[in-house]
């Protein structure tokens, strides 16, 4: 009895196993990648169109769990959003709204972050979620989000400077936008540019010190006194053409500090993960249900890690060879010294408020393109729902600046 008993536990985790690892193989060739010897994949192409067809299972996913959203939330919200042909530049105001979780606001937020080709993370850890508002015409201009970065991160890590014990001390006082965007027909006119430059912005410092000041450090589990003194984003297309040459009076806003490795899981279905996770959980692996708040931006790809090693494939194939460009803001001028030596007052001189980078992003980008091109103007609300499923609209493009 005791034999039919340990056999019996068993075959349920060596069948998932077979059916696992066939399916991860098969998720690869489907998405184009082929193997170099040494276990890493090979990007079928590397240009914008390719990469959002590797991002399509995923985002499909993303759109099939928002079923009710779409069906029961965004018939009334669609006149939140707005049609090219009510938007008069030089009228737009933009300001913020703090998205909190079970809110209106949150499932405006998710609906917005569904009209981009390329799914969005649920972002780790301390989060800011905000709705970019058009008080100007009483519209969705955009979203942003910021949350906790990753704790590696060689670009960033190489600018300040810091050795690792100074790095989980310190990083504390970073964010990362994990979101960040405009919604049509703002991103015809620039509006990326814009929304991107809030991010750098008197409120967010405060906002972040009011909730985060005394926090507790994600990695460390220790109390910390912690600023926001920068904020890090990286492009999901590669190159960005938001954030590149981003600045207002003279003052940079985003800078450029380089490229990814193309190292990550972006290629891991949310189905997969799951399945990764029962996997290991019916191997009474520890890792099946740590929970990721509390355990770092890095916990899924730690557990992707451990089920690929278990199931015998090269973790190799977490380099997918997308490299990403990689953006750094600081928000104090001395940002980079007090990361790189912990010592020094915050500079922000040079933060303006909301208002005033609205003003400002509306003259140097949203004024002047609608001058350019008025094909903002033939966008309607009422293409949201096609835009967010992938059809087409009555655009034939949507520039997403």
């Amino acid at each position: 009895m005791q034999r039919q008993r340990t056999k019996a536990s068993v075959i349920p985790v060596f069948t998932l196993e077979a059916t696992l690892k066939r399916k991860i193989r098969l998720h690869f060739t489907r998405l184009g990648f082929s193997k170099r010897p040494d276990g890493t994949l090979v990007c079928p192409a590397s240009s914008k169109d390719s990469i959002r067809q590797l991002h399509h299972i995923q985002r499909d996913e993303r759109i099939e769990s928002a079923t009710h959203l779409l069906s029961e939330f965004l018939p009334g919200a669609l006149r939140y959003f707005a049609s090219g042909s009510e938007i008069d530049p030089a009228m737009i105001r933009l300001s913020l709204i703090r998205v909190e979780a079970n809110t209106f606001e949150s499932s405006l937020f998710r609906t917005a972050a569904l009209t981009w080709s390329v799914p969005v993370s649920n972002g780790y850890g301390r989060r800011l979620r905000y709705l970019v508002w058009d008080d100007g015409h009483d519209r969705l201009a955009g979203i942003f989000a910021l949350g906790d970065p990753v704790f590696n991160l060689s670009v960033r890590d190489d600018l300040i400077g810091w050795t690792s014990s100074e790095r989980s001390s310190r990083l504390v006082n970073i964010l990362d936008a994990y979101v960040l965007g405009a919604v049509p027909p703002y991103n015809m006119l620039l509006g990326g540019k814009a929304i991107a430059c809030l991010v750098r912005s008197r409120d967010i410092y405060d906002a972040f010190a009011s909730t985060y000041g005394s926090t507790t450090g994600i990695i460390s589990g220790e109390e910390k006194s912690a600023r926001l003194l920068a904020v890090t984003t990286s492009s999901s297309m590669g190159r960005s053409s938001v954030y590149n040459r981003l600045k207002l009076d003279g003052v940079s806003y985003f800078e450029s500090i380089g490229y990814t490795v193309g190292w990550g899981h972006f290629h891991i279905t949310d189905e997969l993960f799951e399945q990764m996770r029962e996997y290991l959980r019916l191997s009474k692996h520890p890792y099946a249900d740590h929970h990721h708040f509390g355990e770092g931006p890095n916990w899924r790809l730690r557990t992707i890690r451990v089920a690929l090693k278990q199931l015998g494939i090269n973790e190799a194939v977490l380099r997918h060879g997308i490299r990403r460009e990689v953006f750094f803001c600081q928000l104090a001028e001395n940002a980079r010294k007090i990361l790189a030596t912990g010592k020094g007052k915050p500079d922000l001189s040079t933060l303006k408020t909301v208002d005033e980078i609205s003003e400002m992003a509306r003259r140097r980008w949203i004024e002047p393109r609608a001058l350019r091109r008025e094909d903002y103007k033939s966008w309607s609300r009422d293409d949201i729902p096609r835009l967010i499923r992938g059809l087409p609209t009555g655009m034939s493009k949507v520039r997403t600046a």
